[in-house]
């Protein structure tokens, strides 16, 4: 069977997708050194951030989903948020077992702190960089990320 090559759009595809694991890993640890002050690390920020985004209580298996995390990981750093008094649990009247996951005061607090650190360090970031070529960037990846999820897995 002769080995398949990369199209030039593979190539240039292949090095996006390089390049995103590299920036992907800059990111979490600059995350990191934003919000450690605050008791946060980058993925319980995202997370906080993703308890801010919906628009009720979820339990940890949809905050996961919405995430693209796994739900074990997920549930592994909410109980760390619950043991630092950021989130707490609410019955789910849905699912007996699925608790929903609610931001406390103290939650709430800690990741305005967090936004306003944000703030600054993401437009000095963003200096120099055109609105176009930014949202040219993101669109890319959105096509990318829904011909993820509406895949199957890969050939071997």
């Amino acid at each position: 069977m002769p080995h398949a090559k990369r199209t030039p759009a593979g190539d240039a595809l292949t090095g996006f997708i390089l390049d995103l694991f590299r920036l992907n890993g800059l990111i979490l640890t600059a995350g990191d050194r934003l919000v450690a002050r605050l008791g946060l690390t980058s993925a319980r920020w995202q997370i906080l951030g993703a308890i801010v985004a919906a628009e009720r209580p979820q339990p940890v298996a949809w905050l996961a989903r919405d995430l693209g995390a796994a739900r074990q990981n997920v549930q592994r750093i909410i109980n760390d948020l619950h043991a630092d008094g950021l989130v707490t649990f609410e019955i789910n009247p849905h699912h007996r077992r699925a608790q929903l996951v609610v931001l406390t005061d103290k939650g709430h607090q800690t990741f305005d702190a967090s936004m306003r650190l944000q703030h600054p360090w993401i437009n000095g970031l963003s200096e120099g960089l055109a609105i176009k070529d930014i949202e040219s960037a993101r669109r890319v990846m959105t096509a990318l990320r829904a011909k993820l999820e509406n895949s199957e897995e890969p050939d071997a």
